[in-house]
């Protein structure tokens, strides 16, 4: 019986949807009052959130040679065990088992339900009630719900998951464009916020604030990457890959610099301190209550698009890790009906499940920030070794500079934010620790039942 295979079967505008989906979550509803309460500076909050994007689409450059050099499933993971050694590509695709898709799966699936809990309050209060569930509780099982719900769809396979994928992301960018369009139209805020508000911290700690608040919003960026997970199923990899990572993130950056500039024109910066909901909180102040009740609404459905494409991709890094005999063997079963990595689907949905469980919000957002900022690090340097030894790969503007400036700033975001907090990036640091023996654990038992080629 022959092996059954990921097939490719996705072109250009699947792909950068997936890349718009991965990247605009949780992070950019959520994360602008947290940064004003530390930074307490409009015009420095929009500068670090236009560093981010300028970040990212170096990130961009540099996985679009990476891709088209080597368009298999797996990113980083792909990526570094042929660039350097296996261990390196097994301890990301580790920390992406636990942080990079599992977390974020998590913290969108908690996202949405802290706005439909906000657009819908009656449902947490007659629960609460009646003595059913508390709100914390009802939020969680939301939660859970969701995550459940869109693993059954992704794990029906990768042709009708891209198919709900395209619609939720063209309506959520419809729904960000809307939001824009509308706020500044009515009229009815103020540009003069931008100069309000007082200023970070001086010396140390003014810095430890802002590199923290970079790893956040960094986070917020994360997923323009996303398709260089997908390399097994996209159709002309070596064309289609970086030009949906280049499109998918210099839209989402236009975008996220609106949002913001949007968020300040409509809430007096002191209001906006330590607020999650922020967008609906936006809305409200522009257009009432009932506003407040319809975007809150809108945006909790509009995050099941960030939400439907971690779970699409993150499988196909266990998928990879697994058919290299790194990982359980049987994560690297293709269902036959539905030709997805249906094992590698479910054991992500059980591990978001139990991370939605545990944590408050600001927590799992520094935890992930830190441990997702590691590898890229090393996979953008893998640039320059893959252009000295593949002479004839694809070559994209701003070499070596987009590598410079990635790689420098990614190394100061992860000291000033370990200075600022130093509890959570240790357990992220201990993740990637644990995950060495685990690579050696893995190894011997596939030395001792090798799989298929």
């Amino acid at each position: 019986m022959s092996e059954v295979k990921l097939q490719r079967k996705l072109g250009l505008f699947p792909v950068t949807n997936i890349v718009v989906a991965n990247m605009i979550g949780a992070g950019v509803f959520t994360t602008s009052g947290l940064l004003m309460a530390g930074l307490n500076n409009p015009v420095l909050m929009l500068a670090l959130w236009l560093v981010g994007g300028i970040i990212a689409l170096c990130g961009a450059l540099s996985y679009g040679e990476l891709g088209a050099a080597m368009p298999g499933a797996g990113g980083e993971y792909l990526f570094l065990s042929k660039l350097y050694h296996p261990i390196f590509g097994f301890l990301s695709g580790w920390v992406s088992f636990i942080v990079g898709f599992s977390a974020p799966i998590a913290a969108s699936a908690l996202g949405f339900s802290e706005y439909f809990c906000r657009a819908l309050p009656v449902i947490p209060w007659w629960l609460g009630n009646a003595g059913i569930m508390n709100e914390a509780t009802t939020k969680t099982l939301i939660s859970i719900v969701v995550i459940v719900g869109f693993t059954f769809i992704h794990y029906r396979g990768i042709k009708s998951g891209a198919l709900i994928q395209n619609i939720l992301t063209i309506l959520k960018v419809a729904l960000i464009v809307f939001l824009l369009a509308a706020g500044f139209l009515s009229g009815k805020g103020d540009m003069a916020n931008i100069g309000t508000g007082g200023g970070v911290a001086s010396g140390l700690t003014g810095w430890k604030t802002i590199g923290l608040s970079l790893m956040w919003i960094m986070f917020a960026y994360s997923g323009w990457n996303a398709s260089t997970y997908l390399g097994s199923e996209i159709r002309n990899p070596s064309r289609t890959l970086p030009r949906s990572l280049i499109l998918g993130t210099g839209m989402v950056m236009l975008l996220y610099l609106g949002l913001n500039v949007l968020y300040i024109y409509s809430i007096n910066p002191n209001d906006m301190k330590g607020v999650i909901p922020v967008a609906g909180l936006a809305m409200g102040n522009l257009f009432g209550k009932s506003a407040d009740t319809l975007f809150s609404l809108l945006i909790a459905f509009a995050l099941f698009s960030s939400l439907s494409a971690f779970i699409i991709i993150g499988p196909r890094v266990y998928y990879s890790m697994a058919k290299d005999g790194l990982f359980f063997k049987s994560v690297a079963q293709i269902h036959p009906k539905f030709q997805v990595p249906s094992n590698s689907i479910v054991l992500q949905c059980i591990i978001a499940v139990i991370l939605t469980l545990s944590g408050t919000f600001e927590q799992v957002l520094t935890y992930m920030g830190f441990a997702l900022g590691i590898f890229p690090i090393l996979t953008v340097l893998g640039v320059i070794k893959l252009r000295k030894n593949n002479p004839t790969s694809l070559r994209l503007a701003g070499f070596p500079f987009t590598q410079i400036i990635f790689v420098t700033t990614g190394i100061i975001i992860l000291i000033l934010a370990f200075l600022e907090r130093p509890a959570e990036s240790s357990i992220a640091l201990l993740t990637v620790i644990v995950g060495v023996p685990a690579y050696f654990i893995f190894k011997r038992n596939s030395n001792k039942r090798p799989l298929k080629p």
